[in-house]
């Protein structure tokens, strides 16, 4: 089918069956041929190998990903009408589901997921009245105007942050980036998140600042380490709970834990900012009996064990360790070790509250890690939930990778 004006991605036979169940993207070695001579960032039709419209995508010249779909309908024209639908459909979603205090003062969350709204290397996060944006494709990098544009007149929001330093740029050819795009954002703002208030360091924080992934997943550890282990203990003393927090980033598991009651909690992360960044946030919110140590959480976990410390809580929120399918083997290695560990350390009826952000471990080989690991601990665990990303980070039927968080909330029931 030829378009005039549009250069054309032939795919092999049978390459076009998993676009049309849904994965979003093209790779370079499902390409048959490609008719014209497209730029990276340009629009292109992907047809079957039979010449049969699939989509119209961005384009790029290089990457592995040769093709991130925009559209299934071969009447719809991509251009600023397009971006401005988009955007508006992602943010009125966000609207709908999620309560109302992310859009009041100090609210937060994710507006724009990338390819879960149809925009294939586009995040915004909404930190109180600033716009963080990550742009990681060139089809995008090469709208941002008008992305900017649509995005300050749906919000009403002025001031945008980029976040342009993930690795990703690199592969799709763009610098880095980082600083403001649109009027004069700060460096930091304060968001509230739950009970809480949370510093987000725009600037030099992780991702876009803050991991708004797990927004929900740490409000609910909170309650539960409220109803599981305080509420209804009717003892002469208040019942000690002690909270550790590993990998713990700025600290919001634990922090969630200590304003529902805990009596303490030890931070442990590697990164001495992170560590630096749990005290200001206690001293925020007036929290008190917390100890931040900064140590690789692989090893105090077997320190722990070695003196017998135990737990009441225990959050195990790592960084990915799998990257992607080759390095599954090292992944499930080290997810099982933490925690065993973890599980060896909780007091009788305490809780783990234990993730994984590896796109390649899906929620089954994390659940069946568990289970491994519960068994060499000689620990027989509830599941009292199991989570994923917080709604306004969707995932795709079709794309696993998308869907790419895993929580779980156990209890020692022995």
């Amino acid at each position: 089918m030829a378009v005039a004006g549009r250069a054309v991605v032939r795919l092999r036979p049978g390459k076009h069956v998993p676009l049309r169940a849904g994965r979003p993207w093209v790779y370079r070695g499902e390409l048959e041929r490609v008719e014209g001579t497209p730029a990276s960032g340009d629009v292109v039709a992907i047809e079957d190998a039979r010449g049969g419209f699939v989509a119209w995508a961005f384009y790029h010249e290089t990457s592995l990903l040769a093709a991130r779909l925009l559209t299934t309908d071969p009447n719809e024209q991509v251009d600023e009408g397009f971006l401005g639908r988009r955007l508006a459909a992602a943010v009125a979603y966000r609207r709908r589901l999620l309560d109302p205090v992310c859009w009041e003062d100090g609210g937060a969350c994710r507006l724009v997921f990338a390819e879960a709204d149809g925009l294939p290397g586009l995040v915004v996060d909404r930190f109180d009245h600033v716009l963080v944006l990550q742009v990681l494709t060139v089809g995008i990098e090469r709208r941002l105007d008008a992305v900017c544009e649509q995005l300050v007149a749906l919000t009403g929001i002025g001031d945008v942050f980029a976040r342009d330093d993930s690795p990703v740029r690199r592969l799709e050819g763009l610098p880095e980036r980082v600083g403001a795009l649109r009027g004069k954002p700060p460096d930091a703002v304060v968001v509230r998140e739950g009970g809480l208030k949370l510093e987000v360091n725009l600037r030099a924080g992780q991702k876009t600042g803050h991991f708004l992934d797990q927004r929900e997943n740490r409000i609910l550890f909170g309650e539960l380490v409220r109803r599981l282990l305080l509420a209804g203990r009717a003892t002469a003393a208040p019942p000690e709970v002690r909270v550790l927090d590993a990998f713990c980033h700025t600290g919001g598991f634990g922090l969630h834990a200590l304003a529902a009651g805990a009596t303490s909690a030890l931070f442990v992360d590697s990164q001495a900012p992170a560590v630096d960044a749990v005290g200001r946030q206690a001293s925020l919110n007036g929290l008190t009996g917390w100890t931040a140590e900064r140590a690789n959480a692989f090893d105090l976990l077997h320190e722990l064990e070695r003196e017998h410390r135990r737990f009441e809580a225990v959050v195990l929120d790592p960084p990915a360790f799998a990257r992607g399918r080759a390095q599954l083997e090292g992944a499930y290695r080290g997810y099982k070790e933490i925690n065993l560990r973890a599980m060896r350390l909780l007091a009788p009826g305490g809780l783990l509250c234990t993730s994984s952000c590896s796109q390649a471990v899906s929620e089954g080989m994390f659940e069946g890690m568990l289970r491994d690991a519960a068994a060499d601990a000689r620990r027989r665990m509830r599941v009292v939930a199991r989570c994923g990303a917080s709604p306004d980070h969707p995932g795709l039927l079709g794309a696993d990778e998308t869907r790419y968080l895993n929580c779980f909330f156990l209890q020692a029931v022995d």
